[in-house]
């Protein structure tokens, strides 16, 4: 484990230690409140609730502990990821605890230790595990100190609040570097700006992706983010790009690429139906493992490697990742197969241009014409600059359409961009509200029918709380 003593943690004041106890005991009752009156499942307001009361509340218990401690953090796939190394923890007998339903925000993250530990703030588990918004990773690494963080990628999110992709990417690299010798960073490498990371860092490296031509296309495709060598500014030349700007690459100038995989996806065998499984070969510096995933498409290869990379920094073997991968099921939204009586409904959280063209990539694979309910809100939660729409590719899927609905504040720039993508006006409906919107596509799907539903953030939370009152899909927080 990593060596934070000179951040001090050890006796606490009588005092502090009331003010901690009552803390982790006000944010207790709010999280069962929550649940009783089915207004939340305790996956942020404990951790509100406990901050206010003391604002050292994670710090304090964080320095008490003796548990292993991983941080997961990046654009796209911290959520599945963090719940595929979740399992690979369990299966190894080890005591986990962790922001499980996605919450990962500092409120999120402060709730894991308040749900957790006893009143005393200790904590009976072996490793503790976060995932953590970019955004927030300047204020919540400090007071967590891990001991491994895993950089997923780094997309275009956000611009409003993040500001530019290389901004998010300089305050990463500057963290990382803050790291003690102890410690292990566990970087993409197909991610031209992610491998850079921690070039001056005293902390070990461990790099993961997907070292195979099994799968991908020659170039990039036009929405990537980083297509530019990070030392030069030259055009980077891949051998493959397996997604958005992921892949096989070298700069012809500098000689900067891609650098060795300790953990490597060697052969993918993709479920030509865009619906799993997925087989998968990985190569690790513990030996070879043959992976049967139930979750389709080649970001979840993705997820699996950084997975297993931070379970490996974490010094768990990996005799039982297979069994523990073989059963692990999708996050809410995230591609998420419902029943709605007879009818299936497919729905996925999409947040950027890499998520939302591989949710379309992967749902065109699915027979048939589609019947589709997107829907966007540009508020401060979801991100108030929407320019980002007109990076994806709806053109892919724009021929096996057959109804669109578009809901939510951005209902009629979806229907804009639908035109621009030639699917025909007479197939595309604004309908704002939400469950009248749901009702419609539902019914364009018709009896027995498959509805697909694309959404930002807010709307997600939206129809999935429609979706629990008619007993389709459980509370979040249950799943």
């Amino acid at each position: 484990m990593a060596d934070y003593s000179k951040h001090g943690g050890g006796g606490i004041s009588w005092p502090s230690r009331a003010r901690l106890a009552l803390a982790i005991s006000a944010g207790k009752l709010a999280g069962a409140s929550g649940r009783l009156f089915r207004i939340g499942g305790g996956t942020s307001l404990p951790g509100m609730i406990a901050r206010r009361i003391d604002p050292n509340v994670l710090r304090s218990v964080m320095a008490a502990t003796t548990a292993s401690k991983i941080v997961i953090t990046g654009s796209n796939g911290k959520t599945t990821t963090a719940r595929m190394t979740a399992a690979i923890a369990d299966a190894s007998g080890r005591r986990v605890s962790h922001n499980r339903t996605g919450s990962n925000l500092l409120q999120g993250v402060t709730s894991v230790v308040v749900n957790y530990a006893d009143v005393f703030g200790r904590l009976d588990s072996d490793l503790l595990l976060f995932e953590i918004d970019e955004g927030t990773m300047p204020v919540a690494m400090p007071e967590i100190q891990p001991d491994v963080v895993v950089v997923t990628n780094i997309f275009r999110d956000q611009l409003d609040r993040y500001g530019e992709l290389y901004s998010v990417a300089k305050a990463l690299d500057k963290l990382l570097e803050r790291l003690p010798e102890t410690a292990t960073i566990v970087l993409n490498g197909n991610d031209p700006q992610v491998a850079s990371f921690g070039q001056q860092a005293r902390a070990k490296k461990l790099y993961f992706g997907l070292r195979t031509t099994d799968i991908g296309r020659p170039v990039p495709e036009h929405a990537a983010d980083v297509i530019r060598c990070i030392r030069c500014n030259e055009d980077l030349v891949y051998e493959v790009a397996y997604l958005s700007h992921l892949g096989l690459y070298r700069c012809p100038n500098c000689g900067y690429e891609l650098p060795p995989l300790d953990v490597a996806a060697t052969s993918i065998q993709l479920d030509p139906r865009g619906d799993g499984p997925t087989q998968v070969t990985m190569q690790t510096p513990l030996g070879q493992l043959e992976l049967t995933l139930p979750l389709p498409g080649v970001h979840n290869v993705y997820n699996a490697a950084a997975a297993i990379a931070a379970s490996i920094a974490a010094g768990f073997g990996i005799e039982k990742v297979p069994a523990a991968l073989s059963n692990i099921r999708t996050a809410f939204g995230r591609l998420e197969k419902i029943q709605a009586g007879d009818q299936t409904i497919y729905l996925a959280f999409v947040k950027n241009p890499t998520s939302f063209n591989l949710v379309l990539r992967l749902i065109a694979q699915h027979p048939g014409e589609k019947h589709l309910l997107l829907v966007a809100s540009n508020t401060v939660v979801d991100g108030e600059d929407f320019a980002w729409l007109w990076d994806v590719d709806l053109e892919e899927i724009s021929p096996q359409v057959a109804d669109v609905i578009c809901s939510g504040t951005k209902a009629e720039e979806l229907a804009m961009r639908l035109k621009y993508a030639e699917v025909p006006l007479d197939r595309v409906r604004v309908i704002h509200e939400r469950e009248a919107a749901l009702n419609a596509a539902l019914q364009n799907a018709g009896p027995g029918g498959t509805l697909y539903i694309m959404a930002s953030y807010t709307p997600t939370q939206e129809l999935r709380r429609i979706m629990q009152k008619r007993g389709w899909v459980k509370p979040y927080w249950e799943e």
